[in-house]
């Protein structure tokens, strides 16, 4: 029976959001916090993107130590054979891709400019999706950019070149939020039936059906037979209106009518992250979460008019699908309302001692303690704000691959050519 997988792109098309950006140990918490959510795989950045180079070889080196658990971690970039190349130049390691290249005629003509025609497009994918496995790549993923826009006997023949040159999957990315629940359960229902491709779902919100479209294209894909791979963004991040938000998605499919039960979804899935990795983000993105977020918003969870209230009190399924427990929430939030020594680019041992005693962070020696002092000094330049508790103990674990990650090495003209 096929199942549904989690694919999560914060970590690209999250930080693609206009006006925002994280900081390299920023996607690394990210990750961290995914893997331990049960996601399948996290998209964790842009191999040939020179200032992502040290922290991506960085989380692959974590996830050799067993860091990251079984979660995958996966580069985007374009299917063209130099940008493959390149990746495999600057980081050799990496072992799954996803490949992108435009498919519709809105695109082909008007952004690629008849630069290269219909024809064009899928050799270039093909051999991109050849090199790539040829250089190592064990997962190659091809993004058809705006399939939901893209005639449907060409995206058809689109993917069938990609299967027979080893590609692993189908991106059908909703581009711009054009699809319905109804219209992409259609398209992906045919094109999986007559391709036995697995099909990943990429859908925004620029409509406010994100959510919709993807589970709807995922629970296409499984009728079909097919395995699905949803793509989401923690508290819905992404450029314009936003992605898939990551636990709407897994919430409608755990809880909606006629999909939960009837859809298998990845059993690795642990809701009870939902609730830290969400608040995460909101203060590294330094983007609010909505009051009426489903499941880690302020008010999902809040009666105040009389009848829900009492109907809530005398048993929660009268106003509530699922349990506020299962997202991991339900624990009192402890706020210092006294004197607080905080760690930041400009402490001294003393104030850092004091920090790491109350984590229960013991260092071997005086000397391991400065060490450590001075990456934190410096992971508050680098994130220009102040560090969590768990960035604090993630820099005391791994403070060789901290230092890695905190590294910016400017580009040089000898540098492998973008």
């Amino acid at each position: 029976m096929p199942k549904i997988y989690i694919i999560d792109v914060t970590n690209r098309d999250g930080v693609q959001t206009s006006r925002i950006c994280l900081s390299k140990l920023q996607k690394t918490m990210i990750n961290l916090y995914l893997s331990k959510m049960g996601i399948f795989q996290s998209e964790f950045g842009f191999p040939i993107t020179h200032h992502e180079t040290n922290y991506l070889n960085a989380n692959l080196e974590l996830h050799r130590m067993g860091v990251f658990g079984d979660m995958r971690l996966g580069g985007w970039l374009r299917a063209i054979e130099k940008d493959v190349r390149l990746t495999f130049q600057l980081v050799p390691e990496i072992k799954h891709l996803n490949v992108s290249i435009s498919t519709s005629d809105q695109m082909i003509m008007h952004k690629l400019q008849g630069k290269i025609d219909h024809r064009r497009v899928i050799d270039e994918m093909v051999e991109a999706v050849k090199l790539a496995k040829e250089l190592g790549a064990e997962t190659v993923g091809v993004n058809a950019e705006d399939a939901s826009r893209t005639r449907m006997e060409y995206l058809i023949e689109f993917t069938n070149a990609a299967r027979d040159a080893g590609a692993d999957r189908l991106r059908y990315c909703d581009t711009l939020g054009y699809d319905s629940p109804f219209s992409i359960y259609e398209r992906v229902k045919r094109l999986a039936e007559e391709t036995k491709m697995p099909i990943e779902i990429h859908c925004h919100n620029d409509l406010g059906m994100a959510v919709a479209t993807s589970v709807c294209g995922a629970m296409a894909a499984n009728d079909a037979g097919c395995d699905a791979y949803v793509n989401t963004c923690v508290n819905g991040m992404g450029e314009r209106a936003g992605n898939a938000d990551l636990v709407a998605v897994i919430l409608a499919l755990k809880y909606g009518s006629g999909i939960g039960g009837k859809y298998r979804l990845d059993e690795r899935i642990n809701l009870k992250m939902a609730w830290k990795i969400c608040k995460y983000a909101a203060y590294a993105f330094d983007v609010p979460i909505p009051i009426n977020q489903p499941g880690v918003g302020a008010n999902a969870f809040a009666h105040e008019s009389g009848i829900h209230a009492d109907g809530a009190l005398k048993d929660r399924r009268n106003y509530e699908l699922y349990d506020f427990e299962e997202l991991g929430r339900g624990e009192p939030e402890i706020i210092e309302t006294g004197r607080q020594i905080t760690v930041g680019e400009y402490s001294g041992i003393k104030g850092f001692r004091n920090v790491y005693e109350k984590l229960e962070v013991e260092f071997k020696d005086e000397k391991t303690a400065t060490e450590i002092l001075e990456l934190v000094r410096y992971a508050n330049v680098h994130n220009q704000k102040p560090l969590t508790a768990d960035e604090l103990r993630f820099i005391a674990a791994y403070p060789e691959i901290c230092r890695k990650i905190l590294t910016m090495t400017p580009w040089k003209p000898d540098c492998p050519d973008e």
